[in-house]
């Protein structure tokens, strides 16, 4: 854990979630569960942009129990949980009220390896352990009671690496799975390093940013 890398609330409270989808990409995610250290960098996401996002569990303002946690300042998580199986990890952005999103959908593991496979349950492919928000979750020991957990603590946190992505390694596609109407169904917010094996889904419309 490196403090002075350890991305703050005012790196998540910018208001442009789209931006920081793809910012994310190449940083840090750490986790310190149990006393167990993992850490993977992050090579894909979504972007959820608030109340005029039909995507969004914050559609139209809708505020629950579930996704309070998306109405706080930018710098917690949010997490909940698809399908009534897969815990998905989310960070929040923006200002207070905003309700903007990422899903983190997959990384690709470079400490505490042992420790993801033990959760995983995979031996044999280290690509499967965090392809795909829910793998990735589980292999991070996140899990619905962590929901609203800052990003500023020792729990869960993400650092900046110092790496760049150059022109072309960044690509931009439509949102996986989502049964909503256009525009929102086809806006290209979910982004990748492209060639990185580690990605859970990649599109053959896929453009460069």
């Amino acid at each position: 854990m490196s403090e002075d890398r350890k991305l703050g609330d005012s790196y998540f409270q910018n208001p442009d979630v789209v931006h920081l989808a793809a910012d994310l990409l190449g940083k840090n995610l750490y986790t310190l569960i149990d006393g167990e250290l993992c850490s993977g960098i992050i090579v894909e996401t979504e972007a959820y942009r608030g109340p005029e996002d039909t995507g969004s569990h914050a559609y139209g303002g809708r505020c629950t129990t579930r996704n309070a946690s998306m109405y706080k300042a930018g710098g917690i998580i949010y997490m909940y949980v698809c399908y009534g199986i897969h815990d998905m990890l989310n960070i929040v952005t923006g200002e207070e009220g905003s309700s903007h999103a990422i899903l983190i959908r997959a990384a690709q593991p470079s400490h505490g390896i042992d420790i993801m496979r033990e959760r995983r349950q995979v031996f044999n492919d280290d690509r499967r352990l965090c392809k795909g928000p829910g793998s990735l979750a589980r292999a991070f020991g996140l899990n619905k009671q962590h929901d609203g957990e800052s990003l500023s603590a020792t729990l869960v946190w993400i650092e900046d690496s110092g790496w760049k992505p150059q022109a072309g390694e960044v690509l931009s596609a439509p949102r996986v799975g989502l049964n909503i109407g256009e525009p929102f169904r086809s806006i290209r917010w979910r982004f990748y390093l492209s060639n990185n094996p580690y990605v859970s889904v990649k599109s053959k419309d896929a453009v460069p940013l």
